[in-house]
C-alpha cells in the first residue's frame, strides 16, 4: 500500500493547521483528525489488541483527534459484517476502554462514531442474517425495494439504542461522540426524498424528512447533557449513488442543519469526496466557491470538520479535471480554505492509513520518508 517520495508536502504552508482547537469539553492539540473508516477487523464486534495498536500508532503519529470507525448501536438490522465493532456490551467496552486509554496515553482525543447502517447493510448481511434490513420506506439508495419499512416503535429503539451507545461512549472515557448521518446510513436516508416515501411527520416535506435525525440528535443531547461533544456527520453523496444531494441549494442545507444544531449538535462533518470542489457550482454569489464544510460554518455558525482526497494521488472514487493537480497543490486549496474560514479541523484517511506518521513527519518536514497511500 505504500511507496516512498513523489514531491514533498509544504511543511511551512500547513503551519496554521497545528495551532490549537477547543469547542464544548473537547480540546485539541492541532487541527488534524483522524477520519473514521470502517475496516470490519473486530471479531464477534469487539476490538482487540490490533485494534487498540492501530488507533495508538495515529495518535502517536501526531494527529489532534481520532474519530473511530463506525460503531454499531445495538439495535435490528444496525450491521452488515459480525466483523464490525459494537458500542454496547460488556467485552466490547473493555475493548474499547483499552482503545481510549492507549489513545489517550499519547495525548490525542478520540471520539467514538456511532452508526446504524439502515438499508447500506443490504439485503444479505453476514450479521444478523435472519434480521430484515430496515430503512425509513424500504427503499435502497439505488431507488429498489428493500427491506422493510420502519415502524414508530422500530425508531424509537433507534433511538435509544443510540442514547446506550452514547452514554457507554462517555463513560468509557471517550471525548465525544460522532452520530453517522451520512453515506445513506439509516438517519441519512429519512433526509433524502429518494430513499424516504413516507406519509407520516416523518416524510414529505424536508422539515418533516429532518424530524428523526433531528430527535435522535436530541435525545443524545438530553442523556449525556450539555457538555459531552457532539458531531454530525453529513454528506450528499451515498455509498454507489456519487451524484446524489440531499440539498440542492444553500437554503435547503439550512433546512436541514439547522434543526439538527438546535437539537445539540455542537460540530458537523462534512464528507465529501473532493474537498476542493464548490458544494453549490450554481449558486449566484460572493459564497460560489465554498465546498460543503465552508456553506455549514456559514449556515449554522458551528465549527466544521473538512474531508475529502487529501494527500492523496487519486480521489474517492470517479474523474475530475482537478484530480490530476498534484498532492501539494491540493494541499495549497487547503491551506486557501482555512485562510478564508471554510473549516475548522482537517480529517485525513488513506494518508493515515498508508502512514500513521503523516503528521509528524509533515510538521518537522521529513517529507521525504512519508509513505503515501497507492490505490
Amino acid at each position: 500500500m505504500g511507496e516512498q517520495n513523489n514531491p514533498p508536502v509544504h511543511s511551512a504552508a500547513l503551519e496554521p493547521l497545528y495551532s490549537e482547537f477547543s469547542v464544548s469539553s473537547l480540546k485539541l492539540r492541532n487541527r488534524f483528525v483522524m477520519a473514521p473508516m470502517t475496516r470490519e477487523s473486530s471479531p464477534r464486534g469487539i476490538p482487540t489488541h490490533d485494534n487498540v495498536e492501530y488507533y495508538r500508532k495515529r495518535a502517536a503519529g501526531g494527529v489532534g483527534m481520532i474519530i473511530t470507525e463506525g460503531t454499531l448501536v445495538r439495535a435490528p438490522a444496525a450491521g452488515s459484517s459480525a466483523s464490525m465493532p459494537h458500542m454496547y456490551g460488556k467485552d466490547s467496552a473493555v475493548g474499547w476502554r483499552s482503545v481510549v486509554e492507549a489513545v489517550h496515553g499519547e495525548d490525542a482525543a478520540i471520539v467514538s462514531q456511532l452508526m446504524h447502517m439502515g438499508v447500506m447493510r443490504g439485503g444479505e448481511p453476514e450479521f444478523e442474517p435472519d434480521v430484515p434490513t430496515v430503512g425509513p420506506s424500504g427503499i435502497g439508495v439505488d431507488g429498489e425495494p428493500l427491506g422493510r419499512a420502519l415502524t414508530r416503535a422500530d425508531m424509537d429503539a433507534i433511538k435509544d439504542a443510540y442514547v446506550e451507545s452514547a452514554k457507554l461512549a462517555s463513560d468509557l472515557g471517550f471525548d465525544g461522540v460522532e452520530i453517522h448521518g451520512g453515506h445513506g446510513m439509516v438517519l441519512d436516508t429519512f433526509i433524502w426524498e429518494q430513499t424516504n416515501r413516507r406519509e407520516d411527520e416523518y416524510g414529505g416535506t424536508l422539515r418533516n424528512r429532518v424530524r428523526f435525525p433531528m430527535e435522535a440528535v436530541s435525545a443524545v443531547r438530553e442523556a449525556l447533557g450539555p457538555g459531552f461533544p457532539i458531531i454530525y456527520r453529513f454528506s450528499q453523496w451515498k455509498v454507489g449513488q456519487y451524484d446524489a444531494a440531499v440539498a440542492s441549494t444553500p437554503a435547503e442545507l439550512e433546512q436541514i442543519l439547522c434543526p439538527l444544531a438546535d437539537a445539540g449538535v455542537d460540530m458537523f462533518h462534512l464528507s465529501t469526496r473532493r474537498h476542493w470542489l464548490p458544494a453549490f457550482p450554481s449558486e449566484n454569489s460572493a459564497d460560489q466557491h465554498m465546498g460543503l464544510s465552508g456553506w455549514a460554518k456559514k449556515i449554522t455558525g458551528l465549527p466544521a470538520i473538512m474531508v475529502g482526497s487529501v494527500a492523496v494521488d487519486h480521489p474517492f472514487v470517479g474523474d475530475d479535471p482537478a484530480d490530476d493537480q498534484d498532492r501539494d497543490e491540493k494541499l495549497r486549496l487547503v491551506v486557501e480554505k482555512f485562510e478564508r474560514d471554510e473549516f475548522d479541523l482537517l480529517a485525513l484517511g488513506r494518508p493515515l492509513l498508508a502512514d500513521p506518521e503523516w503528521v509528524n513527519k509533515t510538521r518537522t518536514g521529513k517529507t521525504d520518508q512519508i509513505v503515501h497511500f497507492k490505490k
